[in-house]
Protein backbone atom coordinates (compact mmCIF):
# COMPACT_ATOMS: atom_id res chain seq x y z
CA UNK A 1 0.00 0.00 0.00
CA UNK A 2 2.88 2.12 1.01
CA UNK A 3 4.38 1.27 -2.30
CA UNK A 4 1.19 2.00 -4.52
CA UNK A 5 0.94 5.50 -2.50
CA UNK A 6 4.34 6.24 -3.71
CA UNK A 7 3.14 5.26 -7.40
CA UNK A 8 -0.01 7.72 -7.23
CA UNK A 9 2.10 10.64 -5.55
CA UNK A 10 4.49 10.16 -8.67
CA UNK A 11 1.37 10.65 -11.18
CA UNK A 12 0.29 13.55 -9.95
CA UNK A 13 3.52 15.15 -9.80
CA UNK A 14 3.70 14.01 -13.65
CA UNK A 15 0.53 15.42 -14.18
CA UNK A 16 1.76 18.83 -12.85
CA UNK A 17 4.78 19.02 -14.66
CA UNK A 18 3.40 18.17 -17.71
CA UNK A 19 0.50 21.34 -17.57
CA UNK A 20 3.42 23.44 -16.14
CA UNK A 21 5.67 22.46 -19.83
CA UNK A 22 2.38 22.48 -21.88
CA UNK A 23 0.68 25.67 -21.27
CA UNK A 24 3.04 28.24 -20.56
CA UNK A 25 3.02 29.29 -24.51
CA UNK A 26 0.53 31.16 -24.43
CA UNK A 27 1.80 34.35 -21.96
CA UNK A 28 5.35 33.77 -23.92
CA UNK A 29 3.79 34.45 -27.52
CA UNK A 30 3.91 38.32 -27.35
CA UNK A 31 7.90 37.85 -25.65
CA UNK A 32 8.79 35.29 -28.47
CA UNK A 33 6.85 37.64 -31.29
CA UNK A 34 9.05 40.54 -30.03
CA UNK A 35 12.34 38.88 -29.40
CA UNK A 36 12.33 36.86 -33.00
CA UNK A 37 10.50 39.71 -35.04
CA UNK A 38 8.12 37.34 -36.02
CA UNK A 39 4.52 38.05 -37.83
CA UNK A 40 1.20 36.87 -36.31
CA UNK A 41 1.07 34.47 -38.78
CA UNK A 42 4.40 32.89 -37.74
CA UNK A 43 4.18 32.91 -34.71
CA UNK A 44 1.03 30.47 -34.66
CA UNK A 45 3.57 27.88 -35.58
CA UNK A 46 4.61 27.17 -32.29
CA UNK A 47 1.50 25.86 -30.93
CA UNK A 48 1.40 24.08 -34.14
CA UNK A 49 4.93 22.31 -33.83
CA UNK A 50 4.16 21.76 -30.04
CA UNK A 51 0.40 20.03 -30.47
CA UNK A 52 0.79 18.12 -33.87
CA UNK A 53 3.62 15.67 -31.87
CA UNK A 54 0.07 14.35 -29.78
CA UNK A 55 -1.22 13.60 -33.34
CA UNK A 56 1.64 11.66 -34.41
CA UNK A 57 2.70 10.18 -31.35
CA UNK A 58 -0.57 8.66 -29.38
CA UNK A 59 -1.12 5.77 -31.37
CA UNK A 60 2.51 4.81 -31.68
CA UNK A 61 2.93 5.93 -27.75
CA UNK A 62 0.31 2.49 -26.59
CA UNK A 63 2.21 0.37 -29.13
CA UNK A 64 5.49 1.48 -26.96
CA UNK A 65 4.02 0.92 -23.72
CA UNK A 66 2.83 -2.54 -24.63
CA UNK A 67 5.86 -3.59 -25.74
CA UNK A 68 8.45 -1.34 -23.67
CA UNK A 69 6.20 -1.39 -20.41
CA UNK A 70 5.84 2.12 -18.52
CA UNK A 71 9.05 2.73 -17.12
CA UNK A 72 11.21 2.93 -20.34
CA UNK A 73 8.62 5.21 -21.85
CA UNK A 74 8.10 7.63 -19.10
CA UNK A 75 12.06 7.93 -19.19
CA UNK A 76 11.90 8.81 -22.82
CA UNK A 77 9.16 11.03 -22.61
CA UNK A 78 11.28 13.34 -20.30
CA UNK A 79 14.75 13.01 -21.67
CA UNK A 80 13.20 14.16 -24.86
CA UNK A 81 11.55 17.59 -22.89
CA UNK A 82 15.08 17.80 -21.04
CA UNK A 83 16.28 17.74 -24.63
CA UNK A 84 14.42 19.85 -26.09
CA UNK A 85 14.36 22.41 -23.28
CA UNK A 86 18.07 22.58 -23.36
CA UNK A 87 18.53 22.90 -26.92
CA UNK A 88 16.34 25.90 -27.08
CA UNK A 89 17.90 27.64 -23.74
CA UNK A 90 21.16 27.31 -25.16
CA UNK A 91 20.87 28.47 -28.90
CA UNK A 92 17.03 30.66 -28.64
CA UNK A 93 16.07 31.79 -32.15
CA UNK A 94 12.82 30.65 -34.07
CA UNK A 95 13.83 27.93 -35.90
CA UNK A 96 14.84 26.04 -33.11
CA UNK A 97 12.09 26.91 -31.07
CA UNK A 98 9.48 24.91 -33.75
CA UNK A 99 12.04 21.78 -33.20
CA UNK A 100 11.98 22.39 -29.27
CA UNK A 101 8.47 22.62 -28.89
CA UNK A 102 7.95 19.45 -31.04
CA UNK A 103 10.39 17.52 -28.86
CA UNK A 104 8.65 19.00 -25.80
CA UNK A 105 5.27 17.75 -27.25
CA UNK A 106 6.24 14.37 -28.24
CA UNK A 107 7.66 13.66 -24.57
CA UNK A 108 3.86 14.75 -23.30
CA UNK A 109 2.54 12.98 -25.70
CA UNK A 110 4.30 9.82 -24.41
CA UNK A 111 3.06 10.57 -20.68
CA UNK A 112 -0.12 11.32 -21.37
CA UNK A 113 -0.58 7.74 -23.05
CA UNK A 114 1.16 5.44 -19.62
CA UNK A 115 -0.33 7.67 -16.99
CA UNK A 116 -3.74 6.41 -16.65
CA UNK A 117 -3.78 3.30 -16.84
CA UNK A 118 -0.90 2.93 -14.40
CA UNK A 119 -2.88 5.64 -12.23
CA UNK A 120 -5.48 2.94 -12.28
CA UNK A 121 -3.55 0.16 -10.61
CA UNK A 122 -1.30 2.16 -8.60
CA UNK A 123 -4.42 3.70 -7.05
CA UNK A 124 -6.53 0.78 -7.24
CA UNK A 125 -9.75 0.74 -9.35
CA UNK A 126 -12.59 1.59 -6.66
CA UNK A 127 -10.03 4.87 -5.90
CA UNK A 128 -9.15 5.50 -10.06
CA UNK A 129 -12.20 8.09 -10.22
CA UNK A 130 -11.27 10.18 -7.20
CA UNK A 131 -7.96 10.23 -8.02
CA UNK A 132 -8.31 11.21 -11.68
CA UNK A 133 -9.97 14.33 -10.31
CA UNK A 134 -7.32 15.03 -8.38
CA UNK A 135 -4.77 14.54 -10.71
CA UNK A 136 -6.57 17.51 -13.01
CA UNK A 137 -6.52 20.07 -9.89
CA UNK A 138 -2.89 19.11 -9.92
CA UNK A 139 -2.80 19.56 -13.83
CA UNK A 140 -4.82 22.90 -13.14
CA UNK A 141 -2.43 24.22 -10.49
CA UNK A 142 0.55 23.91 -12.36
CA UNK A 143 -1.37 25.85 -15.47
CA UNK A 144 -1.80 28.49 -12.91
CA UNK A 145 1.74 28.48 -11.81
CA UNK A 146 3.24 28.72 -14.60
CA UNK A 147 2.52 32.20 -15.95
CA UNK A 148 3.23 33.63 -12.37
CA UNK A 149 6.68 32.12 -12.58
CA UNK A 150 7.53 33.16 -15.89
CA UNK A 151 6.19 36.87 -14.81
CA UNK A 152 8.35 36.50 -11.21
CA UNK A 153 11.74 35.81 -13.67
CA UNK A 154 11.17 38.65 -16.76
CA UNK A 155 10.73 40.86 -13.60
CA UNK A 156 13.66 39.76 -12.02
CA UNK A 157 16.60 38.73 -14.09
CA UNK A 158 18.42 41.29 -14.97
CA UNK A 159 16.63 43.87 -13.16
CA UNK A 160 20.06 45.03 -11.32
CA UNK A 161 18.52 43.85 -8.20
CA UNK A 162 20.09 40.15 -7.58
CA UNK A 163 17.28 38.95 -5.70
CA UNK A 164 18.47 35.65 -5.38
CA UNK A 165 21.14 32.98 -6.53
CA UNK A 166 19.22 31.71 -8.96
CA UNK A 167 18.43 34.90 -10.78
CA UNK A 168 22.35 35.57 -10.13
CA UNK A 169 22.73 32.42 -11.90
CA UNK A 170 20.24 33.18 -14.73
CA UNK A 171 21.55 36.72 -15.36
CA UNK A 172 24.50 35.24 -16.42
CA UNK A 173 22.78 32.17 -18.33
CA UNK A 174 20.49 34.11 -20.89
CA UNK A 175 20.89 37.56 -23.07
CA UNK A 176 19.16 40.53 -21.08
CA UNK A 177 17.45 40.68 -24.18
CA UNK A 178 15.54 37.21 -24.04
CA UNK A 179 14.86 37.31 -20.24
CA UNK A 180 12.35 34.66 -20.60
CA UNK A 181 14.66 31.99 -21.76
CA UNK A 182 15.51 31.42 -18.25
CA UNK A 183 11.88 29.62 -17.92
CA UNK A 184 13.52 27.11 -20.44
CA UNK A 185 16.35 26.49 -18.29
CA UNK A 186 13.91 25.91 -15.63
CA UNK A 187 11.68 23.16 -17.99
CA UNK A 188 15.16 21.77 -18.78
CA UNK A 189 16.11 21.38 -14.68
CA UNK A 190 12.54 20.24 -13.99
CA UNK A 191 12.67 17.36 -16.83
CA UNK A 192 15.88 15.80 -15.78
CA UNK A 193 14.83 15.74 -12.54
CA UNK A 194 12.03 13.97 -13.28
CA UNK A 195 14.03 11.62 -15.61
CA UNK A 196 16.35 10.87 -12.17
CA UNK A 197 13.22 10.50 -9.75
CA UNK A 198 11.54 7.74 -12.16
CA UNK A 199 15.10 6.10 -12.63
CA UNK A 200 14.87 5.50 -9.15
CA UNK A 201 10.92 4.50 -8.13
CA UNK A 202 9.60 0.77 -8.73
CA UNK A 203 6.59 0.61 -10.87
CA UNK A 204 4.10 -2.30 -10.88
CA UNK A 205 2.94 -4.52 -13.48
CA UNK A 206 0.10 -3.12 -15.25
CA UNK A 207 -1.92 -5.36 -16.69
CA UNK A 208 -4.06 -3.40 -19.23
CA UNK A 209 -7.37 -3.68 -19.42
CA UNK A 210 -9.48 -4.29 -22.71
CA UNK A 211 -10.53 -0.86 -23.08
CA UNK A 212 -7.11 0.34 -22.54
CA UNK A 213 -5.32 -1.36 -24.94
CA UNK A 214 -4.73 -0.04 -28.60
CA UNK A 215 -5.13 -2.30 -31.45
CA UNK A 216 -3.92 -1.26 -35.23
CA UNK A 217 -5.70 -3.80 -36.69
CA UNK A 218 -9.02 -4.89 -37.52
CA UNK A 219 -10.61 -2.80 -34.76
CA UNK A 220 -8.86 0.53 -36.13
CA UNK A 221 -10.11 -0.13 -39.26
CA UNK A 222 -13.84 -0.87 -38.39
CA UNK A 223 -13.70 2.11 -35.66
CA UNK A 224 -12.59 4.45 -39.00
CA UNK A 225 -15.50 3.43 -40.72
CA UNK A 226 -17.74 4.53 -38.19
CA UNK A 227 -19.41 8.06 -38.49
CA UNK A 228 -19.80 8.59 -34.33
CA UNK A 229 -15.76 8.06 -34.46
CA UNK A 230 -15.54 10.43 -36.53
CA UNK A 231 -17.61 12.81 -35.26
CA UNK A 232 -16.43 12.81 -31.70
CA UNK A 233 -12.98 13.03 -33.07
CA UNK A 234 -13.93 16.56 -34.61
CA UNK A 235 -15.29 16.88 -31.09
CA UNK A 236 -12.16 16.69 -29.31
CA UNK A 237 -10.04 18.83 -32.00
CA UNK A 238 -12.78 21.47 -31.47
CA UNK A 239 -12.48 21.38 -27.61
CA UNK A 240 -8.18 21.74 -27.88
CA UNK A 241 -8.30 23.90 -30.39
CA UNK A 242 -10.65 26.00 -28.81
CA UNK A 243 -8.48 25.87 -25.15
CA UNK A 244 -5.91 26.38 -26.95
CA UNK A 245 -7.03 29.36 -29.25
CA UNK A 246 -7.91 31.68 -26.39
CA UNK A 247 -4.50 30.27 -23.87
CA UNK A 248 -1.79 30.82 -26.97
CA UNK A 249 -3.54 34.68 -28.30
CA UNK A 250 -5.09 36.43 -25.33
CA UNK A 251 -2.04 37.74 -23.81
CA UNK A 252 -1.38 39.02 -27.59
CA UNK A 253 -4.53 40.18 -28.05
CA UNK A 254 -4.57 42.47 -24.84
CA UNK A 255 -1.46 43.97 -25.61
CA UNK A 256 -2.52 44.29 -29.40
CA UNK A 257 -5.71 46.38 -28.12
CA UNK A 258 -5.46 47.27 -25.26
CA UNK A 259 -1.80 48.33 -24.08
CA UNK A 260 -1.75 45.22 -21.43
CA UNK A 261 1.90 44.15 -20.20
CA UNK A 262 2.10 40.32 -21.50
CA UNK A 263 4.82 40.19 -19.08
CA UNK A 264 2.56 41.00 -15.59
CA UNK A 265 -1.32 41.59 -16.17
CA UNK A 266 -1.31 39.46 -20.09
CA UNK A 267 0.53 36.46 -17.73
CA UNK A 268 -1.81 36.90 -14.75
CA UNK A 269 -5.30 37.04 -17.10
CA UNK A 270 -3.97 33.22 -18.10
CA UNK A 271 -3.47 31.82 -15.16
CA UNK A 272 -6.73 33.10 -13.77
CA UNK A 273 -7.83 31.26 -17.33
CA UNK A 274 -6.56 28.26 -16.21
CA UNK A 275 -7.27 28.73 -12.59
CA UNK A 276 -10.95 28.85 -13.43
CA UNK A 277 -10.40 26.09 -15.79
CA UNK A 278 -9.85 24.27 -12.95
CA UNK A 279 -12.89 25.65 -10.01
CA UNK A 280 -14.84 24.73 -13.22
CA UNK A 281 -14.38 21.37 -13.02
CA UNK A 282 -15.42 20.90 -9.52
CA UNK A 283 -18.51 22.47 -10.52
CA UNK A 284 -19.09 20.32 -13.31
CA UNK A 285 -19.06 17.52 -11.37
CA UNK A 286 -22.05 18.61 -9.28
CA UNK A 287 -23.79 19.85 -12.87
CA UNK A 288 -23.32 16.32 -13.78
CA UNK A 289 -24.94 14.30 -10.55
CA UNK A 290 -28.08 16.52 -11.44
CA UNK A 291 -28.25 17.97 -15.53
CA UNK A 292 -27.37 15.10 -17.99
CA UNK A 293 -24.02 15.53 -19.56
CA UNK A 294 -25.29 16.97 -22.98
CA UNK A 295 -27.24 20.10 -21.52
CA UNK A 296 -24.26 20.93 -19.06
CA UNK A 297 -22.21 20.63 -22.36
CA UNK A 298 -24.62 22.94 -24.21
CA UNK A 299 -24.88 25.78 -20.97
CA UNK A 300 -21.17 25.58 -20.82
CA UNK A 301 -20.79 26.29 -24.35
CA UNK A 302 -23.02 28.49 -24.72
CA UNK A 303 -20.94 30.69 -21.69
CA UNK A 304 -18.11 30.48 -23.45
CA UNK A 305 -19.29 31.47 -26.94
CA UNK A 306 -20.39 34.99 -24.40
CA UNK A 307 -17.47 35.23 -22.27
CA UNK A 308 -15.76 35.42 -25.95
CA UNK A 309 -17.10 38.05 -27.74
CA UNK A 310 -17.36 39.85 -24.26
CA UNK A 311 -13.32 39.67 -23.96
CA UNK A 312 -12.96 40.48 -28.14
CA UNK A 313 -15.62 43.55 -27.74
CA UNK A 314 -15.71 44.93 -24.17
CA UNK A 315 -13.51 47.14 -22.90
CA UNK A 316 -9.87 46.60 -21.41
CA UNK A 317 -11.35 46.38 -17.73
CA UNK A 318 -14.44 43.43 -19.45
CA UNK A 319 -12.10 41.99 -21.80
CA UNK A 320 -9.39 40.93 -18.50
CA UNK A 321 -12.31 39.46 -16.69
CA UNK A 322 -14.22 37.63 -19.74
CA UNK A 323 -11.63 36.19 -21.14
CA UNK A 324 -10.89 33.96 -17.84
CA UNK A 325 -14.49 33.36 -17.66
CA UNK A 326 -13.79 31.24 -21.19
CA UNK A 327 -11.90 28.41 -19.01
CA UNK A 328 -14.27 28.74 -16.54
CA UNK A 329 -16.71 27.19 -19.42
CA UNK A 330 -14.33 25.18 -20.93
CA UNK A 331 -13.94 23.21 -17.72
CA UNK A 332 -16.25 20.71 -18.23
CA UNK A 333 -15.96 20.21 -22.10
CA UNK A 334 -13.32 17.44 -22.39
CA UNK A 335 -14.57 14.91 -19.62
CA UNK A 336 -18.36 15.45 -21.61
CA UNK A 337 -17.35 14.90 -25.05
CA UNK A 338 -14.77 11.75 -23.90
CA UNK A 339 -17.44 9.97 -22.14
CA UNK A 340 -20.20 10.47 -24.36
CA UNK A 341 -17.49 9.65 -27.27
CA UNK A 342 -16.89 6.25 -25.34
CA UNK A 343 -20.47 5.65 -24.19
CA UNK A 344 -21.76 6.07 -27.86
CA UNK A 345 -19.65 3.04 -28.87
CA UNK A 346 -20.31 -0.64 -27.67
CA UNK A 347 -16.49 -1.50 -27.80
CA UNK A 348 -12.49 -1.00 -28.99
CA UNK A 349 -12.56 1.61 -26.20
CA UNK A 350 -9.06 1.87 -25.88
CA UNK A 351 -8.60 2.05 -29.67
CA UNK A 352 -11.13 4.66 -29.59
CA UNK A 353 -9.08 6.50 -27.11
CA UNK A 354 -6.18 6.40 -28.81
CA UNK A 355 -7.86 7.68 -32.22
CA UNK A 356 -9.96 10.57 -29.36
CA UNK A 357 -5.80 11.37 -28.27
CA UNK A 358 -5.00 12.38 -31.91
CA UNK A 359 -7.41 14.92 -31.87
CA UNK A 360 -5.65 16.93 -29.37
CA UNK A 361 -3.42 17.95 -32.33
CA UNK A 362 -6.53 20.51 -32.50
CA UNK A 363 -4.31 22.56 -30.73
CA UNK A 364 -1.93 22.53 -33.57
CA UNK A 365 -4.27 23.40 -35.84
CA UNK A 366 -6.61 26.09 -34.61
CA UNK A 367 -4.15 28.85 -32.81
CA UNK A 368 -2.02 28.10 -36.70
CA UNK A 369 -5.41 29.29 -38.34
CA UNK A 370 -5.61 32.18 -36.03
CA UNK A 371 -2.73 33.75 -36.51
CA UNK A 372 -3.10 33.07 -40.24
CA UNK A 373 -6.18 34.68 -40.21
CA UNK A 374 -4.97 37.32 -38.10
CA UNK A 375 -2.64 38.13 -40.50
CA UNK A 376 -5.21 39.21 -42.77
CA UNK A 377 -8.07 41.01 -40.66
CA UNK A 378 -6.40 41.06 -37.22
CA UNK A 379 -6.41 39.34 -34.57
CA UNK A 380 -9.63 40.44 -32.93
CA UNK A 381 -11.65 39.16 -35.98
CA UNK A 382 -9.25 36.38 -36.21
CA UNK A 383 -10.23 35.37 -33.16
CA UNK A 384 -14.01 34.51 -33.81
CA UNK A 385 -12.90 31.42 -35.66
CA UNK A 386 -12.88 29.90 -32.07
CA UNK A 387 -16.77 30.63 -32.81
CA UNK A 388 -16.89 27.76 -35.01
CA UNK A 389 -15.33 25.18 -32.91
CA UNK A 390 -17.56 26.41 -29.87
CA UNK A 391 -20.62 26.01 -31.86
CA UNK A 392 -19.89 22.74 -32.88
CA UNK A 393 -18.87 21.36 -29.00
CA UNK A 394 -22.76 23.08 -28.36
CA UNK A 395 -23.80 21.14 -31.65
CA UNK A 396 -22.34 17.82 -29.77
CA UNK A 397 -24.88 18.24 -26.81
CA UNK A 398 -27.84 17.83 -29.92
CA UNK A 399 -26.71 14.88 -31.89
CA UNK A 400 -24.69 12.82 -29.49
CA UNK A 401 -27.42 9.45 -28.70
CA UNK A 402 -24.75 7.30 -25.97
CA UNK A 403 -26.06 3.94 -25.25
CA UNK A 404 -25.75 4.64 -21.42
CA UNK A 405 -26.31 8.08 -19.51
CA UNK A 406 -24.42 9.66 -16.97
CA UNK A 407 -26.08 9.05 -13.90
CA UNK A 408 -28.07 12.09 -11.82
CA UNK A 409 -29.97 11.63 -8.58
CA UNK A 410 -33.49 12.09 -7.74
CA UNK A 411 -33.08 14.53 -4.80
CA UNK A 412 -30.57 16.53 -3.35
CA UNK A 413 -30.28 14.55 -0.60
CA UNK A 414 -28.86 11.42 -2.68
CA UNK A 415 -26.06 14.17 -3.68
CA UNK A 416 -24.80 12.90 -0.30
CA UNK A 417 -25.42 9.21 -0.04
Amino acid sequence: MKHNSLIVLLILLIFFVISFLTNILGPLIPDIIKSFELSIGLAGFLPFAFFVAYGVMSIPSGILVEKYREKPVLLGAFFLAFAGALLFALIPGFSIALFSLFLIGVGMAMLQVVINPLLRVAGGEAQFAFNSVLAQLFFGAASFLSPLLYSYLVSNVHSGTETSSVITLFNQLVPANLKWVSLYWVFAVTALLMVAVIYVVRFPEVELKDDERIDTGAAFKDLLGNKTVWLFFCGIFAYVGTEQGIANWTSQFLQTYHGVDPATTGASVIAYFWGLLTIGCLLGLLLLKIFDSRRVLMLFAGGAIVSLLAGLFGPKELAIYAFPMTGFFASVMWSIIVSLALNSVPHHHGTFSGILCTGIAGGAVVPLIIGGLGELVGLKFAMLFLLITLSYIFSIGLWARPLVNNATVKSFRELFE
